[in-house]
């Protein structure tokens, strides 16, 4: 499996693409864009590594990690792919715009296939797990590579942090047993690729993350 992260917008926002070698078969996590100059990046390295994207997975739909689906998804023909929990926010992105004093046009965005824990996507010979892991956002998702051993986690989890619960049906309390239950349960060598900031592993942050 080969996985590479580009940091886009100005909030510092991660976005994964993953695909297998053999087939340049491709998913790709939380496409954030919101300048043309960033979709021009996307498209040369998505031409560049002859992917075929499959789907636009997202972790949770908040607008720096989703501005980008739906003209990915029309550029590609996959399909935008997040949790039912989280369907509200998509539908009230131009809102979420609107009360950062951001301008940029954004239409609604609809799922159109809805992912809960669970469900698993195949990408060549390597699964793609699928775990729920509300509390950042009603509707939170990570997505977990076993062979792999890595875990694109969205807004939970970062290096030595976690993700704000201030926003849009945040919750601190079920934002850590999300934690506790569904991510510091993984083997400690698994590396965390988050939506923000640099990689870490689940067992640096069960020995140094404070909020654990």
């Amino acid at each position: 499996m080969n996985a590479t992260m580009m940091t886009v917008n100005m909030f510092g926002e991660n976005m994964y693409f993953l695909w297998d070698e053999a087939s340049r078969d491709a998913v790709v996590v939380d496409p954030g864009m919101m300048r043309e100059a960033e979709q021009k990046m996307v498209t040369d390295f998505i031409e560049g590594q002859k992917l075929n994207v499959k789907h636009v997975l997202l972790t949770h739909m908040h607008l720096d990690h989703v501005t980008g689906a739906r003209w990915l998804a029309d550029q590609t023909g996959a399909d935008v792919c997040a949790n039912d929990q989280d369907a509200q926010l998509g539908l009230e992105l131009p809102r979420q715009v609107e009360e950062f004093h951001l301008k940029l046009q954004c239409e609604p965005l609809t799922i159109d296939r809805h992912l809960q824990e669970g469900d698993t996507l195949m990408l060549g010979e390597e699964t793609i797990q699928v775990l729920q892991v509300p509390g950042h956002s009603p509707g939170g998702l990570a997505f977990y590579l076993p062979q792999s051993g890595l875990l694109i986690s969205g807004d939970t989890i970062f290096n030595g942090s976690v993700g704000r619960t201030d926003l849009w049906g945040g919750d601190m309390a079920q934002l850590i047993n999300s934690i506790r239950e569904k991510i510091m349960t993984l083997p400690d060598e698994t590396v965390i690729a988050s939506g923000h900031g640099p990689t870490t592993t689940v067992a640096d942050e069960k020995r140094c993350n404070p909020f654990l």
